[in-house]
């Protein structure tokens, strides 16, 4: 009898390798079911999840789950998912006034969800502009959907969210794109909860050796643009600029120089409240 692991990720192109690896019958084949779960919410309704035992192991913005932990978020990071950085959109409505990201960060921002990419992001952009945005200027929306509604009622001026996702938006003329933010670490990990890191470590092993080892094989696949652009609905000179900037992981390793920059980053930008070690967010294996 298989047992079940539950993955949960954003309904994004990144997640490509991993609803590859679940189709072919890779994980299946390693005596495991998988149940996906879709997150439209994003990283703040994944880390919801997490504390709520809902999920076993998420693909989740590095920067989300870093502050999630320290935060009391039970889970651990696996492995690295997606090495390169995220390219977030940064938007208004198309009505709104506001012509340049220069001008935002007085203005009122929508978030998925608190401690989402969307509200962490704006905050970390601000702090290198050397900038300050307080708590009360976001107003949580839920998702991209609830996002377009309020940006159009102009009942919020601002919103984060990945590039090519909503480039189908801002072609409509549905929202105005005023900027881009380029996250300055590897935008995806891999984390677990920590009730299936000490009860189903091998199973773990088992689902991450396919996943790495889809991820591997989707970077030499010679029809992943065309997979990308059909399966997300992205025209295919976007999915092929977005495919040909994004590398995978192909193994477990996770930087602990790349940790320190978020944990040093999170704390400058009064996300969290003090510095940390850095050890405490990552899975040790020692013990299988």
């Amino acid at each position: 009898m298989s047992k079940t692991i539950r993955i949960g990720g954003v309904p994004e192109h990144y997640n490509t390798p991993i609803h590859l690896a679940i189709e072919s019958g890779a994980i299946e084949n390693e005596g495991l079911k998988i149940e996906w779960k879709t997150y439209e919410g994003g990283t703040g309704e994944m880390r919801e999840a997490l504390l709520n035992n809902e999920v076993d192991i998420c693909a989740i913005l590095t920067e989300g789950i870093v502050s999630g932990i320290l935060q009391g978020v039970p889970a651990k990071i696996i492995s690295g998912y997606v090495k390169s950085p995220l390219i977030w959109g940064i938007h208004s409505g198309t009505e709104n006034p506001i012509k340049d990201h220069k001008e935002i960060y007085d203005k009122k921002f929508a978030i998925s969800r608190i401690g989402s990419g969307s509200h962490l992001m704006p905050i970390v952009d601000a702090l290198n502009n050397d900038k300050k945005i307080d708590e009360s200027q976001f107003h949580i929306i839920n998702n991209l959907k609830s996002a377009l509604v309020s940006l159009e009622k102009q009942e919020t001026d601002v919103f984060y969210w990945e590039k090519y996702t909503t480039k189908p938006y801002v072609e409509r003329g549905e929202l105005k794109r005023i900027g881009e933010y380029v996250t300055p670490w590897p935008c995806f990990v891999l984390a677990a909860h920590n009730d299936i890191i000490s009860e189903r470590p091998k199973d773990i092993s088992r689902v991450l050796r396919q996943i790495q080892r889809t991820s591997a094989m989707f970077m030499e696949n010679e029809d992943a643009v065309d997979i990308v652009s059909k399966r997300f609905d992205i025209k295919k000179e976007d999915a092929a600029k977005w495919y040909h900037a994004t590398e995978w992981a192909t193994d477990g390793w996770v930087s602990n120089k790349m940790l320190k920059n978020v944990v040093y980053t999170l704390k400058a930008a009064n996300i969290i409240d003090e510095m940390a070690d850095t050890q405490q967010l990552v899975w040790q294996r020692n013990s299988i």
